[in-house]
């Protein structure tokens, strides 16, 4: 499971976009869902690269920690570049939404694994 740390994450910011395409009724195009998600794909992408630098597999809830802060700092700063909004009411709800479901599985794994 060590290694596959970073498709979870990708299906979390994932789901993130569809949830929040489809409760602001946006729609769930592929287009539009692309649209959405590449600024925090980006982010998601440089944040596995400061983990991958580091030399850590990103299992520990500190691992995603930066990754979680590097998406949404990268994704908003992008979003920012190319006039999609940033309100701060949508970075704090980036930060809950990934970051419980980004920790929270990370927070877990050990307990799982030692009584596994």
């Amino acid at each position: 499971m060590r290694r596959w740390w970073w498709l979870l994450d990708l299906v979390v910011v994932v789901a993130f976009v569809v949830i929040g395409r489809a409760s602001h009724h946006h729609g769930e195009t592929a287009a539009g869902i692309v649209s959405t998600a590449w600024p925090f794909v980006l982010g998601l992408g440089a944040g596995w690269l400061v983990v991958a630098v580091r030399g850590r597999t990103g299992a520990r809830v500190g691992d995603g920690a930066l990754v979680l802060v590097t998406m949404v700092a990268v994704g908003m700063a992008l979003r920012a570049l190319v006039g999609q909004g940033t309100a701060v009411a949508f970075i704090a709800v980036a930060l809950a939404f990934n970051g419980l479901l980004m920790l929270g599985p990370r927070l877990l794994w050990p307990l799982v694994t030692r009584h596994a």
